[in-house]
């Protein structure tokens, strides 16, 4: 227990993430005289397809969304006729953002681009900063119903189905709690009268979104996302579309609309690939030696045996521990991966789905990194609307536990 503690102390302190989940893996497998667990745990990690597939090309096709600027375009598709919402600005920004992190899946890089437009549009309408940082803040877990999300192909590959088929099954639970999130700061907002009133000293059409919009540019994000529904909607007969297919047909379609240099592209491309290894895969193979580490020490054993004798421990687990986990060290990702790594295949035995437990453990994670003052895309949007991160994370956390409970009565 001494390993686990110090590596949740080294999260905390945001020591490189990969290097404390590797090391508190290999210590415990040494401990246990079995050095070699954790190297193979590794080596068996790095090679797992279906996640190496999913999200690298995901990674690229993103890089090349910000290289040729179709998400900008999408951005200001969303936004363009938000000026006379009223207190409805508040809400909607939640849910417009919600819905751009689908195709845009990085949380601080979707917070960027969209609070970039959308944070001094709320401001300039009487909405105070941290309210609008907030309402932004709560959208950016959207990406959970993406199938470039890196939880949902991981996910997938542990309940042994297609990668569609567990985004069909927890997609209406994470769209009605995205709609719960923009409900409660809109209550939040009015309680607090942080609604109206804030003098905002930038021009009066901020964020606007005042520059013409480029359709064909802008569908160019959720193209893939919509080959992927066709295919697995039997749209193409016989042929299937796999993720990797899809982000490829999109860069290959982000080229001819915006006629950009195929060579630069290419480049951007293999650039996220590689920048998704090393950053998503590289969490992942690291979150694998750390579940080894405990495997090796029994840690693992002696949890799962508690779990099955008390199911209800295991939803409340999988729901609150990644949350709380994803708010002390600003990631939800080495909670959600620690926790189905090791817990999830033995959904069964506690009377629960793989698929359910797994997605409840990944957006769990997620809305506790949305109401984490540590979280890249808080300090994003905090930056934005020139306000702490802590008074951001207090905007967002009534909405976030609201979401998680939600999830715990109605998901599990």
């Amino acid at each position: 227990m001494l390993c686990v503690a110090g590596t949740i102390y080294g999260l905390i302190k945001r020591l490189e993430t990969r290097l404390v989940l590797f090391l508190a893996g290999l210590v415990m497998c040494t401990l246990a005289f079995n050095p070699m667990g954790a190297l193979d745990a590794f080596a068996g990690r790095m090679v797992t397809a279906g996640l190496i597939q999913a999200i690298c090309s995901v990674m690229g096709f993103a890089f090349v969304m910000q290289y040729t600027k179709c998400d900008q375009q999408l951005v200001n598709l969303f936004t363009g006729m938000m000026g006379k919402l009223g207190i409805f600005i508040i809400p909607a920004s939640t849910l417009i953002t919600f819905a751009i992190n689908i195709p845009l899946t990085s949380a601080a890089g979707c917070a960027a681009a969209v609070g970039a437009v959308l944070v001094p549009l709320m401001m300039s309408r009487g909405v105070h900063p941290a309210t609008a940082a907030a309402a932004v803040a709560l959208g950016t877990y959207g990406s959970a119903m993406s199938p470039g999300n890196s939880h949902n192909p991981f996910v997938a590959n542990l309940a042994n189905m297609e990668l569609m088929e567990v985004i069909a099954i927890h997609a209406p639970y994470t769209a009605i709690s995205g709609v719960i999130g923009a409900v409660v700061i809109t209550i939040v907002a009015l309680v607090t009268k942080t609604h109206t009133g804030y003098v905002y000293e930038g021009a009066a059409e901020a964020g606007e979104g005042k520059q013409k919009v480029n359709l064909l540019m802008a569908i160019a994000p959720v193209f893939p996302i919509v080959l992927l529904i066709g295919s697995n909607s039997g749209w193409f007969g016989d042929i299937k579309i796999g993720v990797a297919q899809a982000m490829l047909v999109g860069a290959v379609y982000a080229v001819a609309i915006t006629r950009s240099n195929p060579a630069e592209v290419t480049k951007k491309f293999f650039d996220g690939m590689g920048k998704a290894y090393g950053d998503v895969i590289g969490i992942i193979i690291a979150a694998a030696v750390f579940v080894a580490g405990m495997k090796s020490l029994g840690v693992i054993d002696a949890a799962i045996t508690s779990l099955i004798a008390n199911p209800e421990i295991a939803a409340f687990g999988g729901t609150f521990g990644p949350m709380l986990l994803a708010i002390i060290t600003g990631s939800g990702d080495a909670a959600a991966f620690a926790f189905n790594e090791a817990v999830t295949p033995f959904a069964p035995q506690m009377g629960m789905e793989i698929a359910n437990l797994g997605s409840a453990v990944q957006l769990s994670g997620a809305m506790g990194r949305t109401m984490s003052p540590l979280s890249g895309a808080l300090i994003v949007l905090a930056g934005l609307a020139k306000v702490d991160t802590m008074e951001v994370a207090k905007k967002t956390a009534l909405p976030m536990l609201a979401t998680v409970v939600f999830l715990l009565v109605f998901f599990i």
